[in-house]
Formats: structure tokens, C-alpha cells, sequence
């Protein structure tokens, strides 16, 4: 028995050392392993802290390092989108693979030597030709008995019946000449002055005789095709009354017909009349059509930007439909500066007035990311590179949509992620000339235009319009002599926005006019010299439907003229006259 209990204390001494030396050291290397993994988690933790960045659902040009308020609408900040590549904000990492199979290529820009091709590229459409279109009017009041025309796009001749019509005041002037007739011997002058009359409504000298010698009065009379051409417009129908001198068709003669083209007012200085100008259409992509420019609009489109230029094109065999698109290729009468950016024209997407294309920012990697370019002319096949780009830049000249459509897989700028499409806010850059005096004068519209802009934040209306009509006073007493077209044209615009303004009492109506006005009373301020304070130029991105809009202040908190108490503070200064 005492063999038994004695054995049972060693086993159980055995046990517990066994224990001790198993789990003792056990627990040992687990609080280690516990310890460590702590610190672990601690350094990633601390890391991912690091990358963390915070930016504004409206403006994700704003990146913070931690949360807040955004600096230009004030709205709360959101955490921004870390990438475990590393990459900037709106870049994308493309595979090889799928580089391959998109034939994604790229080029180094460089620049255009002195001997390259000068040839400029442009888009149009045929219209008619407006120096050949003739309105066929009624000559007396009356109604359209029978109309003669049954479609657009008909053709008639010279000569040709068009219409008939019932004019009672024709019916009372026969009985006139019928009577007269009769004492033409006694009359002499009032047979006269009748026979005048009828002439004056285009009845001929036959119809008239007839007239005479019948006796009889006709009630319904044609009126006969003075040209020969196609039918583009019926004004008309039968039945209709209608009035002396008011057309009941327009009538086009298509024997020779427009090619009109927009170019860029950077291109202007390309073009003169006269130039010789190759054109092809769609329908005919394999025919050269030889024509000259014959006229440049002298105005500019200021929604635009561009200016019309027009070549008269034979159309004898009806080749050409008003319509149609055709593109024209002119060599330019001045060579390209040596030493221009250069870049091929696939390079190039275009939204709208922006041109856009695809760098690459990682040397070593496929890393791209959009950029907005602005382009020169065109020679070419590849464009001139205003800004945007510099010398060695590597961008993507093939794929370049399969590339931005990655882009907008993974939701960052895309050409066709529009909620992405935010650039960073650019001052009016406008360098225009203005004489001494005009500028003098103008400072005085700039006091005006300061309170007036202090109203619209205040939401006051019909302040607004007081102010709005002060400061068109003071524009309109400015002499517009020594100044060019382009700066009589931005003052121009501001009067007639300043008029409309003071003249509608509709706040939101009053702040889209201030759109407009901005765009053309900002860039004659920024080129006034010697200003009494300081302005700035400030600009909200939410502004006009989000495409953006700016004003002047002369101060340099941001009061918004466009949104008010909503959103006092959305805005930025973006440059600044001295």
C-alpha cells in the first residue's frame, strides 16, 4: 500500500515537471510571439495612418492628411482612395499583357523642324449658297387659291406658274382700268396712273391689254417663277392669307453651293483669300475637289473661339447636298516656327473644347495619367503643342481609349467619367491692347462693377440692377477710339449683359447674365494698368452648372456673387490685377 502511494507522488511529481518544461516554455514563446505581433500590427497600422488621405467629394483636387473641412466650399472632407501600387491620385498601372493586347503604344514629344510638311486640316459642311437664293413674294394681299409647289427640294423653272391667287383689291383695279379705258381720250392721265398701278403688282403688259380689250375681270391671278432653282423652304400653304411683299417660297439655286469651315483663332493668322484649298466629302472620299477660300468672316464666334472661312464650290452635276460634311487641307502661307512641340493627331482625345492625352508617369512602369493639352495647327497628320506638354513627356499615341477606358474601370479622370472631369481652376488669360484714355476711364466702371458684384453676394435684386445700369452708363461714355475689334467686342458684350442684367428682376437670371459678363469685363480689367487697390480674380468651380465660373474683388476673402449665404466661401483666387 505504501509502494502504491509512493509510486502515485513521484508520477505526479513527474508530471508536473513534464508540464512545466512543456507549457512553462511554451507560454514563454507565445507572450514573445504576442509581443511581436503587437508591435506588428503597430507598425502597420501606424503605416496605413500615414497613407491615409483625405480629400472633397466636389473638388478631389484637394488632398489633406487628415480630416476637415474642404478650403473652397467648406463641405466636410472624405477619406480618399489609397493604392497599395503606390500611385497619385487619378493614375492608372496597366498590366503588360493588357498593354499588348491593346497595342498600347507611346512616343517621346519632340519637337518640328523647320522643313516639315505645312499643311492644315479642317472640318466643314456644305450650305447653300446664299448670293443665289431668291424669296418668290405675293405682290397684292389675297389668298392662296391654288399653290403649285407640293414639297421642299422641287425643282422649278423660270417662268413657271407657282401660284394662284384671289385678290379682291386686283378685282377692284380692273374695274378701273376698265372704266378708264374708256375715257382714255378725256383721261389721258388717269388711264395712265391705272395702267401704272397694275404694272407696279407685276401683271404684264399682256395681261393688261387683254384686260382692256376684253372687258372682262379675272378673280384669280398667277403669280409666275422670277428664277430657276430648287425649293428649300415653303412659307406657304393654300388657303393661306396673305400679305403684299411676303414670301410664299425661298428658292436656292444649287449649281454652285458653300464649303464653309470653322478654324481656331489660333489659326487665323493662317489664312488669307485666295488661298487654294483641296476639299473632300464623305460621299466621295475618293474625289479632290479644288477650290479657293473667298471669304473670312471678320467677326469671331466668342461661344466659340472660332472664325468662319468659305470657298465656293461648282456643283452643275448636284454632287454636293447642303449638309454634308467635307474636310479641307490648305497649305499655310507661313511656315510653323522652328522648334514647336509636336505631337501625332491619335495622341489627341477631344471633350467639348478640351484636347486631351495619356502621359506616362513612370518611365520603368505602365503608370499613365491624363493630361489637358492645348494645341496649335495642325500639319498633318500631327498637331502643334501650344502648353500642356513638355520636351521628353512620353504619351500614349495608340490604345489611347483603351486606356482612358481603364481609367474609368477603376474610377479615376476619364474622358468619359464626367464626374471625374475636373481640372484645376485657370484664370481669363487675354492679352489685348487698350489706349491710355480708355483705360483711365474705365477704372471708374471698375467701382461700379465692385458694388454691383457685393449685391449679387448679398442676393439683393434690385440693388443689382441699380448698380448694373451705373456701371453701363460709365462704359458707354468710354470713347472707343484707338481700340481694336476684339476689345470692341468685349465691351460691346459687357453693355449689352449690363443691360440686361438692369433690366431683369430675376436674381438666378441676373447671376447667369453675370456669367457671361465676367468673361468679357475681367479681361479688359486685367490689362488696366495703374488700378487704385488691388483685385483679385476669383473663381467657383460649382458655378454655371459646374463648368465654373469667375469674378472680380477686391478683397481677398472668397464671398461668392453666384451662390451667396448657400455657399458663401466655394471659391478660389486664382490670379490677381495690380
Amino acid at each position: 500500500m505504501n509502494k502504491n502511494v509512493l509510486y502515485i507522488g513521484i508520477a505526479v511529481i513527474a508530471g508536473l515537471f513534464a508540464g512545466y518544461l512543456i507549457f512553462g516554455g511554451s507560454t514563454k514563446t507565445s507572450t514573445t510571439n504576442t509581443v511581436n505581433s503587437n508591435i506588428s500590427e503597430d507598425h502597420n497600422h501606424s503605416g496605413e495612418s500615414v497613407a491615409q488621405m483625405w480629400t472633397c467629394s466636389m473638388h478631389p483636387q484637394i488632398l489633406q492628411p487628415e480630416p476637415g473641412d474642404c478650403p473652397i466650399c467648406g463641405m466636410d472632407l472624405i477619406t480618399a482612395e489609397t493604392s497599395a501600387d503606390g500611385l497619385a491620385l487619378n493614375e492608372i498601372k496597366m498590366t503588360k499583357n493588357a498593354m499588348a493586347l491593346a497595342n498600347v503604344q507611346t512616343i517621346k514629344v519632340g519637337t518640328t523642324t523647320s522643313d516639315s510638311e505645312n499643311i492644315i486640316s479642317i472640318s466643314g459642311k456644305i450650305k447653300m449658297n446664299e448670293e443665289s437664293n431668291a424669296i418668290q413674294a405675293s405682290y397684292f394681299d389675297g389668298r392662296i387659291e391654288r399653290l403649285n409647289i407640293d414639297y421642299v427640294g422641287q425643282e422649278v423653272k423660270k417662268g413657271q406658274l407657282l401660284a394662284t391667287i384671289y385678290a379682291p383689291n386686283l378685282v377692284t383695279a380692273q374695274q378701273e382700268l376698265i372704266t378708264a379705258a374708256s375715257l382714255k381720250e378725256t383721261q389721258q392721265e388717269l388711264y395712265k396712273a391705272v395702267r401704272n398701278k397694275l404694272q407696279l403688282w407685276k401683271l404684264t403688259e399682256r395681261q393688261i391689254n387683254s384686260i382692256e380689250d376684253t372687258g372682262k375681270v379675272l378673280e384669280n391671278f398667277p403669280i409666275y417663277a422670277t428664277v430657276s432653282g430648287t425649293v428649300s423652304e415653303k412659307l406657304a400653304s393654300e388657303g393661306d392669307y396673305v400679305k403684299q411683299g411676303l414670301p410664299i417660297l425661298k428658292v436656292s439655286n444649287l449649281n454652285s453651293v458653300w464649303a464653309e469651315f470653322d478654324v481656331y483663332e489660333n489659326q487665323i493668322a493662317q489664312f488669307k483669300v485666295g488661298q487654294k484649298i483641296k476639299i473632300i466629302s464623305n460621299a466621295y472620299p475618293n474625289k479632290v475637289f479644288d477650290a479657293s477660300v473667298s471669304f473670312i468672316d471678320p467677326v469671331l464666334n466668342t461661344r466659340t473661339r472660332t472664325v468662319a472661312i468659305r470657298a465656293v464650290l461648282q456643283n452643275d452635276d448636284r454632287l454636293f447636298k447642303p449638309g454634308m460634311f467635307v474636310s479641307g487641307k490648305i497649305e499655310s502661307f507661313t511656315t510653323s516656327p522652328s522648334g514647336q512641340l509636336s505631337i501625332p493627331a491619335t495622341a489627341v482625345m477631344w471633350t467639348g473644347e478640351r484636347s486631351l492625352v495619356y502621359i506616362k508617369t513612370n518611365p520603368n512602369e505602365p503608370v499613365f495619367k491624363m493630361r489637358e493639352i492645348t494645341l496649335g495647327n495642325r500639319n498633318g497628320d500631327a498637331f502643334t503643342v501650344v502648353s500642356g506638354l513638355e520636351n521628353g513627356d512620353e504619351i500614349v499615341t495608340n490604345g489611347t481609349f483603351t486606356v482612358d477606358a481603364a481609367a474609368q474601370l477603376q474610377g479615376k479622370k476619364s474622358m468619359m467619367n464626367k464626374d471625374k472631369m475636373t481640372t484645376e481652376p485657370e484664370a481669363p488669360v487675354m492679352k489685348i491692347t487698350l489706349p491710355q484714355a480708355f483705360q483711365i476711364s474705365f477704372k471708374d466702371a471698375i467701382d461700379h462693377y465692385i458694388d454691383m458684384k457685393n449685391a449679387f453676394v448679398e442676393g439683393n435684386s434690385e440693388q443689382v440692377s441699380a448698380l448694373a445700369k451705373s456701371t453701363s452708363q460709365k462704359l458707354k461714355s468710354i470713347t472707343k477710339d484707338g481700340l481694336g475689334k476684339m476689345e470692341k467686342a468685349h465691351l460691346t458684350k459687357s453693355i449689352e449683359m449690363l443691360d440686361a442684367i438692369g433690366d431683369n428682376p430675376d436674381l438666378e437670371n441676373q447671376r447667369s447674365l453675370f456669367v457671361i459678363l465676367n468673361e468679357n469685363f475681367v479681361p479688359l480689367a486685367k490689362n488696366t494698368k495703374g488700378l487704385s487697390e488691388k483685385l483679385y480674380v476669383q473663381k467657383c468651380p460649382m458655378a454655371d452648372n459646374n463648368k465654373g465660373a469667375f469674378w472680380l474683388s477686391n478683397q481677398k476673402e472668397i464671398r461668392n456673387p453666384y451662390y451667396g449665404e448657400q455657399m458663401m466661401s466655394c471659391g478660389s483666387i486664382i490670379d490677381s490685377v495690380q
